[in-house]
């Protein structure tokens, strides 16, 4: 039955979507089948640091089973156990290595690890005792280095309750207190989310046209025309009168050559359109993309970019207005390049935002509609080009006089039609020279460009992979955090109801993601997202108290908060669906209530890598969860009530027997 203090605006359960999620590469969890022992008990307390108890307990035992023993080991051997779980979780076999463990104390060498492995047991078996005499062991506790003391009340938190949590809430509650947002949490968070950043390209340079190619297969012709007809007219002129037909083939070849040379620098260069005339007329519209496309994503997303990274002077839609033809020519271009890459548009994001900030800088700098203006063409080139034409135009002009002057019969008709074939030919083979010109002056451009924006946007890539590398929280840091979000909730949850450690059996918390959510993990790792439910099931002796809230966890923030109290005798059922497609949903059925499901995991199948295991990865993401934890006490609960929790109290717990 409800206390009456609901406070919610939307189901928990309710499907809104998933933003985004991206899986990090690391090795940091990888151990190579033939490592050594100390390698597989180093990646053990890695995890068990991270939180993920249940490899650390495998990699650990691991190492032991292989000779790696020592005091060291052997603690946080003791704490993977423990981690996530009380003692009605542990199998009797894993019982029975616990008692002998406690034996093993003695034989090792005196030193912190060896103090800290005895305080452990000390704690154990202090359980459920008189806050008088749970003083001595608070004091060899408080007495432990940092490193093990935070340790022990971080991984043995659900194994101790009653007096001896009283004891030790306090401090818990501070050190989560200084601890919850704490390395810039705020300002990190999204970092972790941010999928891996995909490599820089551009637009590679185009082939040759096939217009420039059929002036390259006509030019020979034209320019062996051009030689006869020349060769022809000179013979001619130097038959007439050898001394002038010199000078004049002098004067023309000089003046054609300075004509080549200053007319290569006018008219054998690609000319660029000039896109400011008409760069707010209304452009032709090519089809809508698909709705959801990637094409269509990342239209969305230079729009938006565009949108917040606007030039001085502009708002944001007559920006947007501006640069209609600019954004749909990037965005097609970046279309092209990323879409058989098969990836979602947040990976490219980085370019999109560097192209966006560099339209603002080219509009800034003048050159927003040609990133590359063209060289204008100085005065005297031109007229040194115009003359040189025409020295070399009166040249042949002259040796066609000098020819036809002093021929007879036939030799005039000769001459005139070398004339013909020489300014025909000349001219079609000038065009079709500058058309080849032009292209290879283009293919050469354009390469330069692509080099020069291929580098710009690698560097772009560079930084922002540099950034994100250096903003991104550590795994420790992501657990520190939603471990001090949960010892936060706990403790409100206990001043809300008033109750004391003393008060309660025992108690359990199941995190679940949230939608919508963004979430990420490293490869061997859980998943981690970025809006949570918490559930916190809080067991008295009158019966189960149950607390959610919806966690935000970038800034720690809480709402949505539900409030649940029923009897033991109430939870009738407790049932898990698991299916590859859609995830694991955990169903509540109360005798007085509808079934509540609550999903617990999503799929993830299709995000793994090929070295990851489906299973395992599953299992790990459960146990972080609370999953495995909560799933066995509520089982117990509706399968035998509060008999069951009577059956497995901590009182119950046989002691461990340190022998010194």
């Amino acid at each position: 039955m409800s206390d009456g203090a609901t406070y919610s605006s939307a189901a928990h359960d309710s499907t809104i979507g998933i933003q985004a999620e991206t899986v990090h590469n690391s090795s940091v969890y990888f151990v190579h089948p033939d490592a050594s022992p100390q390698e597989k008990y180093r990646v053990g307390v890695r995890l068990l640091e991270d939180g993920v108890p249940s490899r650390a307990r495998e990699m650990i035992t691991d190492a032991i089973a292989h000779g790696y023993r020592n005091a060291e080991v052997r603690f946080h051997w003791v704490l993977a156990m423990f981690s996530t779980r009380t003692h009605h979780d542990l199998s009797a076999e894993e019982v029975q290595q616990l008692h002998r463990a406690s034996g093993l104390i003695r034989s090792y060498p005196e030193g912190e690890w060896k103090e800290a492995l005895r305080v452990v047991f000390d704690l154990l078996t202090a359980l459920g005792s008189a806050s008088g005499t749970t003083g001595p062991v608070l004091k060899q506790l408080q007495d432990l280095p940092s490193r093990q003391h935070d340790a022990i009340l971080r991984h043995l938190d659900l194994m101790l309750t009653g007096g001896l949590k009283d004891d030790l809430w306090a401090e818990t509650l501070e050190k989560a207190d200084a601890e919850r947002w704490g390395n810039h949490r705020a300002k990190r968070v999204w970092a972790y989310f941010e999928p891996s950043p995909i490599g820089a390209r551009a637009a590679p340079p185009r082939l040759n046209t096939a217009a420039a190619a059929a002036a390259q297969a006509a030019l020979p012709p034209r320019v062996a025309l051009f030689v006869v007809s020349s060769v022809t007219l000179g013979a001619l002129a130097w038959i007439a009168h050898p001394a002038l037909a010199v000078v004049e083939s002098l004067v023309a070849l000089g003046a054609g050559r300075a004509a080549a040379r200053c007319g290569i620098q006018w008219w054998g260069r690609q000319p660029r359109p000039d896109r400011t005339a008409g760069s707010d007329a209304p452009q032709p519209h090519s089809p809508a993309p698909p709705e959801g496309g990637f094409t269509n994503s990342v239209r969305n997303r230079f729009e938006h970019y565009f949108t917040v990274r606007t030039p001085h002077g502009f708002t944001p839609d007559a920006w947007l207005a501006h640069t209609a033809e600019v954004r749909s020519d990037l965005a097609s271009e970046i279309a092209d390049l990323y879409r058989e890459s098969r990836i979602g548009v947040d990976r490219v994001n980085w370019l999109i935002r560097y192209l966006a900030e560099e339209a603002r800088n080219r509009h800034n700098n003048g050159t927003l509609f040609d990133r590359h203006p063209q060289d204008r063409t100085p005065t005297r080139t031109k007229v040194l080009t115009v003359a040189a034409l025409a020295v070399c135009g009166a040249a042949v002009l002259a040796g066609l006089g000098t020819a036809v002057r002093g021929a007879v019969q036939p030799r005039p008709v000769w001459a005139l039609l070398a004339f013909l074939g020489l300014a025909w030919s000349g001219h079609a083979a000038a065009q079709l020279w500058l058309k080849v010109r032009r292209e290879r002056h283009r293919l050469a451009m354009e390469a330069r460009e692509y080099q020069e924006e291929l580098a710009a946007r690698q560097k772009a890539h560079q930084r922002w992979k540099a950034h994100l590398d250096e903003t991104r929280p550590s795994e420790v840091e992501m657990e520190t955090w939603l471990a001090c979000d949960k010892t936060s909730f706990v403790d409100e949850a206990l001043r809300h109801h008033r109750l004391t450690w003393r008060d309660l059996i025992t108690h359990t918390i199941l995190v679940t993601p949230a939608r919508p959510y963004k979430r990420a993990r490293i490869q061997g790792g859980p998943w981690r997202y970025s809006h949570y439910v918490i559930r916190l099931f809080l067991f008295t002796r009158d019966g189960i108290r149950e607390v959610s809230s919806e966690l935000e966890f970038s800034d720690s923030t809480r709402r949505n908060e539900q409030r649940s109290n029923y009897r033991f005798d109430a939870l009738s059922s407790v049932q898990v669906t698991e299916n590859a497609d859609v995830g694991y949903d955990l169903e509540l059925v109360l005798t007085n209530g509808p079934a509540r499901k609550i999903r617990v995991k999503d799929a993830d199948a299709h995000q793994l890598t090929p070295d990851e295991s489906a299973r395992e990865i599953s299992e790990i993401s459960l146990s972080t969860a609370g999953f495995t934890h909560t799933f066995r006490l509520l089982e117990g609960i509706a399968a035998d009530g509060k008999g069951w929790l009577e059956r497995h109290n901590p009182d119950n717990m046989t002691p461990f027997q340190i022998a010194d």
